[in-house]
């Protein structure tokens, strides 16, 4: 007796997030514009960091609008890399749209964000003053801990680096001092879009989106959010179709928030963008843990931590999702 074998299913790997980038250039295209109609507004504002998803947006808005209706910030402050400046200098040239620099430094000194930030690490580092540099770091959840523990890294003028563990007064404390950066950048934004009756263009990919990786009000914070759907990955495969200047696309991705250098897998993330994407689509798409890990060489146990990790920020970053809360709806205006 003969019987028909079921043909099997092919081995899942990363091309399973392959994109068809014209296509979907074509997609945020039209998006973007039948929102700005929704809104009435003309054009659109954005930050622009000289990383790679502020890039795309930027090639998207000038294809949307026109680059003459792009307006580009530059907002760089005491702690940033000058390597933004110059980099976002470079992709504003490359789709010909108009930016122009603010300074945010001054604005921060003014409100204390540097004084608040230094006093909270004062608690555990008493000399921290001027010649020294600090970041936040976040224990890698493969270590199996069951949970992450943030520390702090300090760096003394002679270049020595110490971390130290951080209680959650003074965690909190230096988040909150620091999360002022990008809150202002918000509101210079919001002020030039106000000026020109254009929309805010907010730049997160998918994997920041979904985790909670923003500041609320801050740079969480738009009218529009063209990236949001996509992948890093994804990211990537369309700064190539868009055009991108490839020193930017080479540029690992950065926080560019402390005054030491440091990436977002070591400040938020499990593992690096590539395979952290392998791991999000996976969990998004019910695939089995043994598969999702032999396509982002992960063991079975690491890729069920990594999902417990994402499970974990979901819960605890959902609050930044939400808008403000009412007691009761507002029927008349309810979207």
């Amino acid at each position: 007796m003969n019987l028909s074998l079921a043909p099997s299913r092919p081995a899942f790997s990363a091309d399973a997030l392959t994109l068809d980038s014209a296509a979907e250039t074509d997609r945020i295209v039209v998006g973007l514009r039948e929102q700005l109609r929704g809104m009435r507004k003309r054009g659109l504002v954005l930050g622009l960091s000289g990383g790679i998803d502020s890039s795309v947006s930027v090639a998207l808005a000038a294809r949307a609008v026109g680059a003459k209706n792009v307006f580009c910030l530059f907002m760089p402050e005491s702690d940033s890399d000058p390597d933004s400046l110059r980099l976002g200098r470079l992709a504003a040239e490359t789709f010909g749209v108009e930016a122009i620099v603010e300074d945010i430094g001054p604005t921060l000194h003014a409100m204390g964000c540097y004084e608040r930030r230094d006093a909270f690490i004062r608690e555990l580092v008493p000399e921290y003053g001027p010649g020294w540099a600090s970041k936040i770091v976040i224990a890698n959840s493969l270590a199996g801990e069951g949970y992450n523990i943030s520390s702090l890294v300090v760096q003394d003028p002679e270049g020595r680096q110490t971390r130290l563990r951080m209680s959650p007064a003074v965690y909190l404390g230096i988040v909150a001092a620091t999360n002022m950066k990008q809150r202002t950048r918000k509101q210079i934004e919001y002020y030039h879009a106000d000026r020109l009756n254009f929309a805010v263009l907010g730049t997160p990919n998918r994997l920041e989106y979904d985790q909670g990786f923003f500041v609320k009000n801050g740079d969480g914070a738009a009218d529009v959010k063209p990236i949001a759907h996509l992948y890093k990955s994804q990211i990537y495969a369309l700064a190539a179709h868009l055009g991108i200047p490839e020193e930017i696309c080479r540029r690992a991705p950065t926080t560019d928030t402390y005054s030491l250098e440091q990436t977002q897998e070591e400040f938020y993330f499990s593992l690096p963008y590539d395979r952290m994407d392998i791991c999000l689509f996976g969990l998004n798409t019910g695939l089995s843990a043994v598969e999702v890990g032999a396509a982002a060489k992960l063991t079975t146990v690491e890729v069920e931590r990594v999902w417990a990790d994402i499970a974990a920020k979901r819960r605890a970053t959902r609050y930044l999702h939400l808008g403000p809360q009412l007691v009761r709806p507002v029927e008349e205006i309810a979207c």
